[in-house]
């Protein structure tokens, strides 16, 4: 089952990979916060899982160029809770749902889509928020050409305590500079 979801959501226009480099990125995180192996396996699949909501998502909306609409826009920002809905009729996914409906959310209350702020985002969620965002800048996009590792690191630190959670961005960030080539090759 998961193979399957994991394939779908590669098939989506400009998915594909990304997911799995998520869940490596994530994966360093976690290890240098000192988690245990269950728990990262979790954070794993939860990776990989993030986006599934994206399945909801018309092909139209993800190939656009030219600015969304609020109607686009808003379809987009509903791919946590689609998400929730796939994956809840998933008895064996569903310690995931948290990880997919909260990585959106921001650490000073601006992300949504519950407007989740500090603490009250789950840890896992966070660090999927980094790796995601790191993983996205360093993707080409129909909109924008991939950023350099470097300028999306920069944004990661110039973001910690407003988007992200500064202890997991400072990792990240600390992680970039130290094991750039092996982090950076999972990105992007």
């Amino acid at each position: 089952m998961l193979a399957g979801l994991c394939e779908a959501i590669d098939a989506r226009p400009y998915m594909e990979g990304h997911g799995s480099r998520v869940s490596k990125l994530a994966e360093a995180i976690a290890l240098r916060l000192g988690w245990g192996p269950g728990r990262i396996r979790r954070l794993r699949i939860g990776a990989l899982l993030h986006d599934v909501g994206k399945l909801a998502i018309a092909d139209t909306i993800w190939g656009k160029a030219e600015r969304l609409t609020d109607g686009e826009f808003a379809a987009i920002r509903s791919h946590p809770e689609a998400g929730v809905r796939i994956l809840a009729r998933q008895p064996d996914f569903r310690f995931v749902i948290p990880h997919v409906l909260f990585h959106h959310e921001h650490w000073d209350g601006s992300g949504y889509p519950w407007g989740r702020r500090g603490d009250a985002i789950p840890l896992e969620a966070r660090v999927l928020a980094v790796a995601d965002a790191f993983d996205a800048m360093t993707s080409p996009r129909p909109y924008r050409p991939a950023l350099p590792a470097s300028e999306a690191l920069a944004e990661i630190d110039r973001c910690a305590g407003t988007q992200f959670d500064p202890v997991v961005a400072g990792v990240f960030v600390e992680l970039g500079r130290a094991e750039a080539p092996r982090l950076l090759a999972a990105g992007g």
